[in-house]
């Protein structure tokens, strides 16, 4: 059932990185609850395709009730991690705050998902995954020489910022709770994580080997070796030879006489030559051309796109009439799968609340602290 198995969560439904990083959870094995508002919240489609909510049991309460906030308290009691993603005290205000918790639950793992953390003078402000990305630097790497920023939808601020770093330090509290008994506060926040994520860059900045200045360094599509190249049907090729080996198969099957590429005063000119010569013939006819090869050239896809590669991994699997990504990563003797599809609010209410011990459901029920959908 994957190596969380036996972990119990309570998920405090929220927005965006927290559901992701409770998905994550929820595949590595472990007991994940979701708490949803009754009639649930925000979604960008029905309940069936809220990918981001499958693998876990969906409970409703109202949440302004006082007899919700007890029912979460009761949760909390026999729970291992509690992960939600308010606003900085309004965990508080509802009386499921950290120190409400751990006073019931000492060896909880409290894992908290905003986008400017828990303090600072931007905590209370709102803000998305762009204006994270924007003031941690992340976002002005992004981009062609000459051009705007360009924005890498919400997957590198929310998800790889946000959800696997909130991830990353449950799991390492976890660890650390199993050890000591005791529980501790995780305060995941987007801006840290995207920040974080550019230290590399950062290092390099320092080292004079990256410039400020978009599209012209090695990884920015500065270097022609690095880029992505339209193809003759208008789709595109990505490739990335950056070794001189993969340098020389590239030119090599390409069949071109190309300019020195260790000089950048010849980059434009190079990065022409790779542009005419992939505009002549179809991606397909590319793919193929290099397919097996260290020339480092693929064929840039829609999402959950047709690949042998993909078929033979799995990589994308046809679950529930929905083509979705496969659980990550993998694990030789406790594998992961997909198990529950994504829930409506509350429609596991009563057996999931049952089988976290709580016996007073019908009553809840009656007055609406809790909902059945």
């Amino acid at each position: 059932m994957g190596p969380l198995e036996g972990v119990k969560v309570v998920e405090l439904a929220g927005l965006g990185p927290a559901p992701f990083a409770c998905m994550l959870l929820a595949e590595l094995g472990a007991d994940v609850l979701r708490i949803e508002r009754p009639g649930g919240g925000l979604a960008m489609g029905p309940p069936e395709l809220e990918l981001v909510n499958r693998g876990r049991r969906s409970v409703a309460l109202d949440l302004k009730n006082p007899a919700a906030i007890d029912v979460v308290r009761r949760l909390v009691a026999e729970a291992d991690v509690l992960v939600e993603g308010f606003r900085p005290g309004v965990a508080e205000r509802l009386g499921v705050g950290p120190e409400d918790c751990h006073a019931l639950n000492p060896r909880l793992v409290y894992g908290r998902m905003t986008g400017w953390g828990q303090d600072g003078p931007l905590a209370q402000s709102a803000g998305h995954d762009i204006d994270y990305l924007a003031l941690s630097g992340a976002l002005h790497l992004i981009g062609r020489a000459g051009g705007p920023p360009q924005v890498p939808a919400n997957l590198l601020g929310d998800f790889a910022g946000g959800s696997l770093y909130l991830v990353v330090g449950v799991l390492a509290a976890l660890h650390n709770a199993q050890r000591t008994g005791e529980g501790q506060v995780v305060d995941s926040a987007i801006v840290d994580g995207s920040a974080h994520l550019t230290t590399m860059l950062l290092g390099a900045l320092a080292g004079g080997a990256w410039k400020q200045e978009r599209g012209t360094n090695l990884l920015d599509t500065g270097a022609p070796f690095y880029d992505v190249y339209e193809t003759a049907d208008g789709k595109h090729v990505a490739v990335g030879a950056i070794e001189p080996q993969f340098y020389a198969e590239l030119i090599d099957k390409l069949g071109i006489d190309a300019p020195d590429r260790y000089d950048p005063a010849n980059w434009p000119d190079l990065h022409k030559v790779l542009a005419e010569t992939f505009r002549q013939r179809p991606q397909a006819e590319w793919t193929e051309l290099f397919d097996g090869s260290d020339a480092c050239v693929a064929p840039v896809l829609p999402m959950a796109g047709d690949h042998p590669h993909l078929e033979a991994r799995g990589v994308f699997v046809d679950k529930d009439g929905v083509r979705q990504a496969a659980p990550a990563p993998r694990f030789s003797r406790t594998p992961t799968t997909l198990d529950r599809p994504p829930a409506r609010a509350g429609q596991h209410t009563r057996e999931a609340l049952a089988d976290w011990g709580i016996t007073d459901i019908d009553g809840l029920l009656q007055t609406g602290a809790a909902v059945q959908n």
